[in-house]
């Protein structure tokens, strides 16, 4: 009797859009959830909080200013974002102070930047007067001039960054300001974490780094230049890095440094994310090799619809011969990549090239594709044009 033997299915599964790529994160503040977003679309994610947000009750300034708004009347109130405003709230019922802002408040105009200001508003049991369309603070002073600011006091409720030129501009126009600074901003409070994300950033281990707030972006900025390695950095981030941020306020520090950072439409992390899974992918070096196609990920490649992870030295060897496909490298040229990725000047030998090719082979699972050529080097079996 002769048994029939089952064949499994072979179910074709798609690769997820980050997957092979690590991406930095820099938020303080919903990092779980931002990270979670990405590890869902298959990335690896190093976070390292470039800031701490100072507790809104343990803030003496926020209560000054507070404290100080209370003094006199409020013309216009200005709610900037949801979370700022909810947490001036609550923070002032801790003081004890909850029912005399809340009274003043509903004395004033109050105008709400955007939808979540707005439900924040309307949460306290106000009602805000107008919010733009655009939720862009432009937009927010642009109305406020053309009502006409001279002799009015106006709260404007802050959100971890001072908005110096909205604040100078009713100044200018004779407004007396009340700033209100909701979740201040400082260094994080074990630095660790962040220069072990610099230092994997340095050595071309990240692929993407993510920013939520213009505060994480300064602060990384200035980690780097306190560490003597900023130029390094910047090159990174001009070069070989996507940065990434939540929207134009949060990219201004890096913008101002010269470095290229993309942005989603709407200034959210579902959308910070969606344009991650995008943009990232389309930066991928695809090859036709053997008459399939061979793409390159941060530390991974996709050949014949599967991800076959590749060592950090063995990657360095082939984004080398990607970058020139099917011409020869010699052997010294290989060992100087080496050099550069591992940071040695000494120690790394023709021998070391011959063992990371190996390595190479065996992680593509097709030795074919990387070429030996006699007394010359390596190739990429990919047709010379």
């Amino acid at each position: 009797m002769t048994m029939l033997l089952e064949v499994p299915e072979v179910i074709d599964t798609p690769i997820a859009p980050l997957a092979g790529y690590t991406i930095g994160v820099t938020a303080a503040r919903r990092a779980d959830e931002l990270g979670a977003l990405m590890e869902r679309r298959g990335a690896t994610v190093l976070h390292g909080a470039a800031i701490r947000i100072i507790p809104l009750a343990d803030d003496s300034d926020l209560l000054a200013a507070t404290t100080s708004l209370l003094d006199g009347p409020v013309d216009v109130a200005v709610a900037t974002t949801g979370i700022g405003f909810r947490g001036w709230i609550e923070a002032a019922d801790g003081w004890g102070l909850g029912p005399q802002l809340l009274a003043v408040l509903k004395t004033a105009a109050v105008l709400a930047r955007g939808p979540k200001a707005k439900g924040a508003v309307r949460a306290a049991g106000l009602v805000e007067t107008w919010s733009p369309e655009s939720e862009a603070s432009a937009e927010l002073l642009d109305y406020l001039l053309a009502e006409g600011v001279q002799g009015k006091r106006i709260a404007v409720q802050l959100h971890g960054e001072p908005l110096r030129e909205f604040v100078d501009a009713l100044r200018a126009a004779g407004a007396e300001v009340v700033e209100i600074p909701v979740y201040r901003w400082t260094g994080p409070a074990d630095p660790a974490p962040l220069e072990r994300l610099l230092d994997a950033v340095l050595a071309g281990q990240v692929d993407a780094l993510t920013f939520t707030s213009a505060p994480a972006a300064a602060s990384v900025l200035e980690t780097a230049d306190r560490q003597g390695r900023l130029d390094a950095l910047l090159e990174m981030l001009r070069t070989r890095v996507l940065v990434v941020g939540v929207g134009s306020i949060t990219a201004g520090p890096l913008v101002a440094a010269g470095v290229p950072v993309v942005c989603p439409d709407r200034a959210r992390i579902g959308a910070l994310v969606r344009e991650l899974a995008v943009a990232l992918p389309q930066r991928a070096v695809r090859l036709p090799i053997e008459g399939r196609e061979l793409e390159l990920r941060g530390q991974a490649v996709v050949f014949d619809g599967e991800l076959r992870p590749v060592p950090p030295a063995p990657m360095a060897l082939l984004r080398a011969l990607a970058a020139t496909p099917g011409r020869v490298l010699s052997r010294p040229a290989l060992a100087g990549v080496l050099r550069k990725h591992s940071g040695r000047e000494t120690g790394v030998d023709e021998h070391a090239v011959e063992t990371a090719v190996g390595r190479l082979r065996a992680a593509l699972g097709a030795p074919t594709l990387v070429q030996t050529v006699v007394k010359r080097g390596y190739r990429l079996a990919v047709p010379l044009t």
